[in-house]
């Protein structure tokens, strides 16, 4: 398996490991069509309501308000951190060299406000890793290459259009903005976009309520990303992130209350 972000990853026991390789070509990125994901684990969570992550031992549910740690293999709740009240939208999580990186807004107050909080795994002590202020949007989910974050800052209702995808360097300069194609609004009514990981050269894209994950390459020149089609997902929306033991996807049934594993399965 392979992900990418911007650059491409292999996925394995203990990681990311990076691959020589620049934006991908619409012309190339056309794997995995006619591909479903299909659920081959799961475990009940109550606080699985807005998404979840793992290292190669920890499962990490998210709610708006609170991080459990959970082990992966006994699904063992291991630790709780709850945040102060300043934290009032924790949206999504995603794991990078051993820390959790979670994205926070302050959805549906006005002004936007927008954070990335860093969650250090052993000790699961909170810090503050970065301010957006009020960038425009409402922060819904972040990841990590080597030399880039990619941040997706959501707009709701009639306005959902405007959400947008950001690439920032390591210094938080912004370097490039991708707006969604107007057509997969119509998919997902008046919510945004909650997840997003990029997978086999494609950015997948959750929803907020429905059963599907939407594919997205960047372009080589232009500002809307170039839409590829959907595939059936057992989760409903929300966050949801790599798994690194698998090479599959971890996400979330927020009505049932519970994570699920999931490995992609070629339609008949």
């Amino acid at each position: 398996m392979t992900i990418a972000m911007g650059l491409t990853y292999r996925l394995g026991m203990f990681g990311l490991c990076l691959l020589p390789a620049l934006f991908v070509s619409p012309s190339l990125a056309q794997p995995g069509a006619g591909y479903s994901w299909k659920l081959v684990d799961g475990f009940w969570a109550p606080e699985a309501k807005q998404g979840v992550a793992a290292d190669k031992d920890h499962i990490f549910v998210v709610t708006n308000d609170r991080v459990v740690k959970y082990e992966y293999l006994s699904r063992r709740l291991l630790a709780t951190t709850k945040l102060d009240a300043s934290v009032r939208h924790l949206n999504s999580a995603f794991v990078w060299d051993g820390d959790v990186y979670l994205a926070n807004s302050n959805y549906p107050e006005k002004p936007e406000s927008s954070q990335i909080y860093r969650l250090r795994v052993e000790s699961m002590k909170l810090d503050k890793f970065h301010d957006f202020g009020n960038y425009g949007g409402s922060l819904v989910w972040c990841v990590r290459d080597k030399d880039y974050w990619w941040c997706n800052f959501a707009h709701y209702g009639d306005e959902n259009r405007n959400t947008f995808l950001a690439r920032f360097d390591l210094s938080w300069r912004e370097t490039g903005r991708w707006t969604y194609p107007p057509e997969v609004f119509s998919r997902i009514g008046k919510m945004s976009f909650s997840g997003g990981l990029w997978y086999k050269d494609e950015l997948l894209a959750s929803d907020h309520d429905n059963g599907r994950l939407y594919r997205f390459v960047v372009p080589d020149q232009g500002e809307e990303l170039r839409f590829l089609g959907e595939v059936v997902a057992p989760l409903t929306g929300q966050g949801f992130a790599a798994n690194p033991r698998t090479g599959g996807l971890i996400g979330i049934d927020r009505a049932r209350r519970k994570v699920l594993l999931m490995e992609p399965s070629v339609a008949p």
